[in-house]
């Protein structure tokens, strides 16, 4: 069946330039985040995460490498980010690894979280907007007490209790904070306030009120309740969604103030924690392929695979070049599809294109030129 998702996520990449333009790193810049969602950023914003943010620890820059050609990747790396790395940076180093030409992420993480970063190269960043309007799942552990001004370790104490809560009281508490709600998002958010990022006015002391939003929350868990002042939970969500907002609130309702020490993201729509890939097997990899020892194939999943919630539709070679040329397509006999919406094609089992249904005809979108490295033969399956 095809979704509104998708059909919204079609409609934005041509009416406009997209996000997933906009979060490509090209070879001449490095650049910013902005904040969409679950304590995420994303890249457009040319450097201001990198400089305004206090919770940001600036990598160093490797000046005195040489620069190496660039070649066309096609694919998606999951990265499991360590702590204390910036997604600007994870991505960065990716595509200096595989020396991609182009490279984005499908929603960042803060440097204090771990987990799934579904990183892009090359034509798979067409797929991105795909992957950001998916759910996304997170474990995390809120520390009672003390409210912070970042809603995480890494802000000043605002606000402090000595109250902690049973475990009764937070599980009675939780379905208020389930289905959908209205959140404030975080003052360290990338939401603008008149033309302004509201992190780099509250990094400068400004005083600003950010309106509530609406999000959903589809699953929201307490998994454990220590002694040491600390739970544990595991939400589900979807776009927009603050996890930091959640312990925020929660602990203001519970009279006892929270913030989150430990945050790691396990699902980003069609990725799972079994798709991530550790930094260090990673670069392993890389030295193994670099010695011809392996290949940097088998560390990519194929880009449709960002296209799983919708359908396929296979075509012949000759429709394929019509379509590959922008031309649209007439859906004819028995064979022709009977609903309307968005599909990805493909021809002799290979992704071509991002199409609309309508009318009785096939109406290319976006077109896609996998020439070059792309994931190893069977990895598709191996996901199965």
């Amino acid at each position: 069946m095809v979704t509104t998702t998708a059909n919204r996520a079609i409609e934005q990449q041509t009416a406009e330039s997209h996000d997933a333009e906009k979060n490509n790193f090209s070879d001449s810049r490095n650049d910013g985040e902005r904040r969409v969602d679950n304590g995420e950023r994303r890249a457009d914003d040319s450097n201001r995460r990198d400089n305004n943010d206090p919770r940001h620890t600036k990598q160093p820059r490797q000046n005195n490498q040489p620069r190496r050609d660039k070649r066309d990747v096609h694919g998606w790396v999951i990265l499991d980010k360590p702590i204390g790395m910036t997604s600007t940076h994870a991505v960065a180093l990716l595509k200096r690894l595989f020396q991609a030409k182009r490279a984005g992420h499908a929603g960042t993480l803060d440097p204090l979280a771990s987990g799934g970063l579904p990183i892009a190269l090359g034509e798979a960043t067409k797929t991105v907007p795909f992957v950001m309007d998916g759910r996304k799942r997170y474990r995390f552990t809120v520390a009672w007490g003390e409210e912070r001004d970042t809603d995480d370790t890494e802000g000043r104490v605002t606000q402090s209790s000595e109250l902690r809560p049973s475990a009764d009281a937070i599980r009675a508490l939780l379905p208020q904070f389930t289905g959908l709600i209205e959140q404030i998002p975080p003052q360290y958010s990338a939401i603008k306030v008149q033309g302004e990022r509201a992190y780099d006015l509250a990094r400068d002391g400004e005083t600003f009120e950010l309106k509530p939003r609406p999000v959903e929350i589809h699953e929201l868990t307490l998994v454990e309740h220590g002694d040491n002042g600390q739970s544990v939970f595991e939400a589900e969500c979807g776009k927009g969604t603050y996890v930091r907002a959640l312990a925020r609130d929660i602990g203001r309702i519970l009279g006892c103030f929270g913030h989150i020490c430990a945050l790691r993201r396990t699902v980003v729509g069609p990725f799972r924690e079994t798709d991530m890939i550790p930094l260090e097997e990673l670069e392993a990899l890389c030295n193994r392929a670099a010695s011809g020892e392996g290949s940097l194939a088998d560390a990519l999943l194929p880009v449709e695979t960002a296209l799983d919630d919708i359908p396929a539709l296979a075509v012949t070679r000759a429709d394929a070049a019509r379509l590959h040329r922008g031309q649209a397509v007439l859906l004819r006999g028995r064979d022709a599809p009977n609903s309307s919406g968005t599909v990805y094609v493909t021809v002799a089992g290979r992704l071509l294109a991002l199409a609309e249904i309508g009318n009785g005809e096939l109406i290319p979108k976006r077109v896609f030129n996998l020439t070059g490295l792309t994931a190893s033969p069977g990895r598709s399956n191996e996901r199965v």
